[in-house]
């Protein structure tokens, strides 16, 4: 894992994702790789129809050309590998155009209070339609602790699988590394298997099996704070062919609610 591809974007969750960016590449000897998409505004509608729509992109335009020298300025002094790549269109599709050769993709979980970009879409359009795992950073976070306590959520499905798997590389530099199973029967893996497998890759997690006395997501959540956990590494998306349907229960509120970094893969 050594190509670390981050969304530019002048907007509230910027700085979370580009100090994240940075960390996941230093930590990883990697080489980062930033688009900056000037975003045709999703709300723009029948407005187009009366030449708005030219003045509304020729301002974003303008705004990520500033954004760029303003965040390449910074980029010069952090001493890490990196290329800029500048688009302009739909996020989705700009998006998924420019995860070709990353290794993982670094975006928000949704943002608080704002709306756009809509952080839980493009999660979803591009774990869905790319098959890249997803850093997803609240908006008030300004690293990413690929060293401290990695906790991973497993109920033994296959994107819990996928996640694992996808997680190895970050894992293999994590302090500590629990298995998190909230109490819910019989699992098609056991997070015992799931063990064994990061075993193999010399890392020897701990097993921590929790009751569910509310709700499956209350129980992660409560856990991920007791231990003071650096990032979660989940699998929560089902099968639906629909992006909205897509987002089960428990991955809705993690993205909605997570106080730390999500590692999610499909």
């Amino acid at each position: 894992m050594k190509n670390v591809l981050v969304l530019m974007h002048d907007d509230a969750g910027q700085e979370a994702r580009f100090q994240a960016a940075l960390d996941l590449t230093r930590g990883l000897e990697g080489h980062l790789r930033c688009v900056d998409i000037a975003m045709v505004p999703a709300y723009v509608g029948d407005y187009v129809e009366f030449g708005g729509g030219a003045a509304l992109m020729a301002d974003e335009q303008t705004r990520e050309a500033a954004n760029r020298v303003r965040m390449e300025a910074r980029l010069k002094g952090e001493d890490v590998p990196y290329d800029w790549v500048d688009t302009t269109g739909f996020a989705r599709e700009c998006l998924r155009g420019a995860t070709a050769l990353a290794d993982i993709v670094v975006l928000n979980r949704e943002l608080d209070k704002i709306d756009y970009p809509d952080m839980r879409d493009l999660i979803c359009d591009t774990i869905l339609k790319t098959g890249k795992p997803i850093v997803a950073v609240p908006g008030h976070a300004l690293a990413f602790d690929l060293y401290g306590h990695a906790v991973v959520a497993w109920d033994g499905s296959r994107t819990a699988e996928a996640a694992l798997q996808a997680a190895v590389p970050l894992l293999k530099h994590a302090g500590t590394v629990s298995i998190l199973v909230v109490d819910e029967g019989t699992l098609r893996l056991t997070a015992a298997d799931a063990a064994a497998y990061l075993s193999r890759y010399g890392i020897r997690p701990e097993i921590r099996v929790v009751p569910k006395t509310d709700t499956v997501s209350g129980a992660i959540l409560n856990t991920v704070k007791a231990l003071d956990a650096a990032y979660l590494v989940m699998g929560g998306f089902g099968h639906s062919r629909f992006l909205e349907a897509a987002f089960g229960g428990v991955t809705r509120r993690m993205l909605a609610e997570s106080p730390v970094p999500l590692v999610l893969a499909h």
